[in-house]
């Protein structure tokens, strides 16, 4: 009888004792699940949208650096117009910078979407516990009259748990335009990665016509050498035979020398602009290469002024992206008002608990729906909405701008390629004039007509019209290239302006 009674005190304590376990430590996982949820919806309602990053610029020194690939060989390697745009864009560190980026956008994205979502997880555990009734505030004593007591101690015991803890947010509409804003910042970080592309052709074209200008200077300079060699040998002959004065022979020396100096000079700027090629487009450290003149001057098609904005606002990337963040800086303040909304959630959890899983368990389950709602919160929403107000405000204000700016810089590329076109014609023609006078004053100090002195300055007038015509034409090349990137079309305008496929 009195094992008996005392079976009872025993299955009577540890009933108790497993309902206060139950409720406090028994099962960790629902709680810590419906809290993580709550948490959850929480932030997801509070946290602000990241900032995208800017735009990138030409300016940036990102896009005037690259990760350099492969090793240099001994031998200069042929690089085209297109292979050192297909080097730039596979190299360039102010692309890949902005390819990282448009990346970190997408990550912030699934963030934002995993907050609308339903968040699962399964927990397996196995718990050995020993309870302290006195601890936990138990403090009965049946009388003695009934045959048995409770201890103060019970256990230890074990038992086994398997479960799937599950929140579900239900509705969120400060998470659902959070989600629509990082959208539209993931469509802004694309187009600004295809804006990218176009600051490398940009980059790559401007540092390759340079280096095509420094090489037809060094031509140009050598001939004038070659010229100014033969009139000063011609000067020295005449002078041994008592037909011309010293002072000749002196002035074409000089004139010799001078341009021996211009040559040095041009040749290590070539070197120079060279090494700015091979930074921009990731050449191995120490490359040689040699270049090709990637097209004549070719003349364009004229194009009206209005159609080149309906084209530049329809294609460039970087106005399409502003668009985009335009519209995001608008779901943001969307986010930020509806903080004051309440929020729905269901969680719970189901399981399978016991002192053996396979053999003494049963199904567990909790399901808890939750309205969350805010009283005061001291101004925060308040200063969030100010915030986005300001955002919009910031992003609207930069899309004015960027609408203005391109067409400036259509206007600016039609203006430029037009004038350009027009002196490449007539530094064309006064090349040919100074050819001609050039020929004259040569004959006419070999006849003794007259001394160097007509002939330097023949010499120095070709000189101009020799380099103004080189500047004529890379100021249309590169005018051509202005052109595209100012319609937002730079790869596409490579291949057709230039006569290349890249």
């Amino acid at each position: 009888m009195s094992n008996g009674k005392h079976a009872v005190a025993l299955f009577f304590c540890c009933t108790v004792a497993g309902a206060l376990s139950y409720g406090q430590t028994s099962n960790p996982a629902p709680s810590s699940s419906y809290t993580q949820g709550g948490a959850a919806a929480l932030s997801s309602s509070q946290s602000a949208v990241p900032e995208p990053a800017p735009p990138p610029q030409i300016g940036d020194a990102s896009f005037q650096g690259s990760v350099p690939q492969g090793a240099a060989t001994p031998n200069p390697i042929p690089l085209s117009f297109a292979d050192a745009i297909e080097r730039g864009l596979r190299t360039n560190l102010g692309l890949l910078t902005s390819q990282q980026s448009s990346n970190q956008i997408r990550a912030e994205r699934y963030r934002a979407l995993s907050a609308l979502l339903p968040n699962l997880n399964g927990q397996l555990s196995m718990t050995e516990q020993q309870l302290n009734l006195q601890a936990l505030g138990f403090l009965i004593h049946p009388p003695p009259q009934l045959g048995f007591t409770i201890p103060n101690i019970v256990g230890p015991y074990s038992y086994q748990a398997v479960q799937v803890n599950a929140s579900i947010p239900v509705f969120d509409y400060t998470a659902i335009n959070n989600f629509r804003s990082l959208r539209e910042d993931v469509k802004a970080s694309a187009l600004s990665v295809k804006n990218a592309r176009d600051l490398v052709v940009e980059a790559v074209g401007n540092a390759y016509l340079q280096i095509i200008a420094d090489a037809a200077r060094i031509t140009a300079t050598q001939a004038e050498i070659d010229a100014d060699t033969a009139v000063y040998n011609n000067a020295v002959r005449r002078h041994n035979a008592g037909t011309a004065i010293g002072i000749d022979v002196l002035r074409s020396q000089v004139e010799l020398k001078q341009r021996q100096q211009q040559l040095v000079a041009v040749t290590n700027q070539f070197e120079k602009d060279k090494l700015t090629l091979g930074r921009v487009i990731g050449l191995p450290v120490g490359q040689d290469f040699t270049t090709a003149d990637p097209s004549p001057s070719i003349p364009l098609e004229s194009i009206s002024l209005q159609d080149a904005e309906a084209k530049a606002y329809a294609n460039r990337p970087d106005y399409q992206a502003a668009r985009a963040r335009a519209l995001a800086a608008q779901f943001a303040l969307r986010a930020a008002r509806a903080e004051r909304y309440p929020t729905l959630t269901i969680s719970g959890f189901y399981g399978d608990e016991g002192l053996r899983l396979f053999s003494n368990s049963h199904g567990v389950f909790n399901v808890t729906g939750s309205l969350q709602f805010n009283i005061f919160d001291g101004g925060r929403i308040r200063g969030d909405i100010l915030q986005s107000e300001s955002e919009l405000t910031n992003r609207r204000n930069e899309l004015a701008n960027l609408r203005g700016q391109i067409d400036y810089e259509v206007r600016n590329a039609l203006l430029d390629l037009k004038s350009s076109g027009d002196q490449v014609e007539v530094a064309t023609s006064n090349m040919d004039l100074a050819n001609q006078s050039l020929k004259e004053s040569r004959d006419r100090f070999a006849a003794g007509v007259t001394n160097t002195v007509e002939v330097v300055q023949a010499q120095q007038a070709v000189a101009e019209a020799n380099e103004n015509l080189i500047s004529a034409r890379y100021q249309y090349n590169l005018a051509k290239v202005s052109l595209a990137r100012a319609l937002g079309l730079a790869e596409e305008g490579i291949r057709a302006y230039f006569n290349k496929q890249p």
